[in-house]
């Protein structure tokens, strides 16, 4: 009986800890979609993709701030994603998840990085691009499935196109 009793606490306090954890992501998401504008969605008329990328999203945090991951609107989870350079932009599209877009417009940066959103690498395996949103500067970081398309992605990327340089 003992048992049973110490496996019944054991179990509950356990969901105890799932649910606020859940209550937890709930309360970040609703803050953060009072200041995070809604991210752009892909438009119709992008145009011819230049540079494509298979990986994973890992994530999209505040710029600068690597474990501050934005999960407002369903930009937290991490899912498997193909990136798309388009003339005007980059086409972030997240199989089952919302797609967004980036408009090359509001890219300040791009660079190679071993952190972001909670997710640590040994060495430089995510690339992240720094870009504005409105009155907020984020960091949206890929794991690429080819590490030989980050010189492309940056080459293309660099200060030369955007406004504020690369990092």
């Amino acid at each position: 009986m003992e048992r049973l009793l110490l496996t019944l606490g054991i179990v509950a306090f356990f969901l105890l800890c799932l649910w606020g954890m859940w209550m937890g992501w709930r309360r970040k998401a609703r803050s953060q979609s009072a200041r995070i504008a809604p991210f752009p969605e892909i438009p119709a008329d992008s145009g011819e993709f230049q540079l494509e990328s298979t990986g994973v999203y890992v994530g999209t945090t505040t710029a600068g701030n690597w474990q501050d991951r934005i999960v407002t609107r369903g930009a937290g989870p991490r899912s498997g994603a193909v990136w798309r350079l388009h003339p005007d932009g980059v086409a972030v599209e997240r199989g089952g998840l919302p797609d967004f877009w980036i408009p090359r417009a509001s890219i300040t940066g791009i660079r190679r990085d071993s952190r972001l959103a909670g997710k640590v690498t040994g060495t430089d395996v995510l690339l992240v691009i720094t870009w504005q949103l409105g009155d907020v500067a984020l960091d949206t970081g890929f794991r690429g499935d080819d590490l030989d398309d980050y010189p492309l992605w940056i080459n293309e990327l660099s200060d030369h196109d955007i406004k504020g340089g690369a990092q």
